[in-house]
């Protein structure tokens, strides 16, 4: 029998990847639900090629324009919102990689009727992990991460207990920034910041990745997906991208999982359980296995490795993190402040007088998830509007 899968964010970089594996596993899959934003010529296309038995779209103009484009294919339901979706069984599974702070309603909703969740959107974890948790449990759904490091980790931890490990390194690629001086980093447009030398990724992550954000909140992620404690997780640079997670044990020895930069692998090897051929679906590059090199994080390059102290600080600290830098990367992106500012406003805004008052809420359910998240963005607009318009 043929499993439902469903993916949120399917016009996204991680949405296209999955269904590169389905394209060429099709026999063992039924497309659930797909949801997008505002791709209208792609979402288009993969109603026409993927028949799902639920598309949402999120912006109700290109949600007009498909319905009206689709009104007499009554086999395929196009909504505009997740609450409209009504399944007699549950999805096999889900891959969850809306990207922001948008998916975590969406992957709340599909917890609950999903057997197992493919989480590679990063803020569901840093904001509402105890709530997804939660739900998981009560509803006997299966949770795996599918970002690069925390697949490793994952694999890695089996068969191992955590009173085993002595330190997890999560490792970075440094970026385009890497070799770059203190002069050169005052230089920096948003161009510049979206060419990963490594990765094929949206804007907004390639934006993280350059600052070294995506990594605080990775090792965010890896405390709350494996209860790590922080002083247990350190970030390595290393730029080849070929090692994504090293686990020291106790008894002297360690591990590491190697991979090239392709999302395909840990997604693919997620879905099958690590029964799958990946030469089927991707083209092995010929790699030196000795080029592997490691180190240490430059501060001067990289002054966002000072938040790691800072990152649990208090319950909801995650939550204003997370919003402060979604703001500050979009204005970055509009050209509205310059490159540097993304580190001075967060750091601002963890030293703000009624940062504590914000942080220090534990979170119960989502709409008190959203009234931090909301003081945290419109404080961050406000320094930027005092600053820099």
């Amino acid at each position: 029998m043929k499993k439902k899968i469903s993916i949120l964010g399917s016009t996204g970089s991680i949405g296209l990847s999955t269904l590169k594996i389905i394209d060429k596993k099709i026999k063992f899959f039924k497309i659930n639900i797909l949801t997008a934003n505002k791709n209208y010529l792609l979402i288009c296309d993969q109603i026409i090629k993927y028949k799902p038995k639920f598309f949402v779209i999120l912006n109700k103009k290109v949600y007009e324009k498909v319905k009206k484009k689709f009104k007499k294919k009554n086999n395929i339901k196009i909504l505009h919102s997740f609450n409209q979706i009504k399944l007699k069984n549950k999805s096999d599974i889900t891959i969850s990689a809306i990207p922001g702070i948008s998916g975590l309603q969406p992957t709340i909703l599909m917890t609950k009727i999903s057997k197992k969740i493919l989480i590679a959107n990063k803020e569901s974890v840093i904001c509402g992990w105890d709530l997804i948790k939660k739900i998981a449990l009560k509803s006997n759904t299966e949770l795996i991460p599918v970002d690069s490091e925390h697949f490793s980790i994952f694999y890695l931890l089996k068969n191992h207990k955590l009173k085993d490990i002595k330190k997890i390194f999560i490792t970075a690629s440094g970026g385009p920034f890497l070799e770059y001086t203190k002069k050169q980093l005052k230089k920096i447009k948003p161009k510049d910041a979206l060419k990963h030398p490594k990765w094929k990724m949206g804007k907004k992550i390639s934006v993280d990745s350059s600052t070294l954000m995506n990594k605080m909140f990775e090792l965010i992620e890896a405390q709350k997906l494996f209860d790590i404690p922080d002083k247990k997780l350190e970030v390595l640079i290393h730029p080849e991208s070929l090692v994504h997670a090293i686990i020291m044990f106790k008894n002297g020895l360690s591990k590491f999982l190697y991979h090239e930069t392709s999302m395909i692998i840990p997604i693919a090897n997620a879905i099958f359980n690590e029964n799958i051929r990946i030469d089927e679906l991707i083209t092995f590059k010929k790699q030196t296995i000795n080029s592997l090199t490691f180190k240490k994080v430059k501060q001067e390059i990289f002054p966002i490795i000072k938040l790691k102290k800072r990152l649990n600080e208090y319950s909801s600290t995650p939550i204003i993190l997370n919003a402060a830098n979604e703001v500050l990367v979009d204005h970055f992106l509009r050209e509205k402040i310059p490159y540097l500012s993304i580190n001075k406003i967060i750091m601002t805004i963890l030293n703000d007088k009624n940062y504590k008052k914000y942080a220090i809420r534990k979170n119960k359910n989502i709409n008190q998830i959203n009234i931090i998240d909301s003081w945290a963005r419109s404080r961050t607009k406000e320094y930027i509007k005092i600053n820099y318009e």
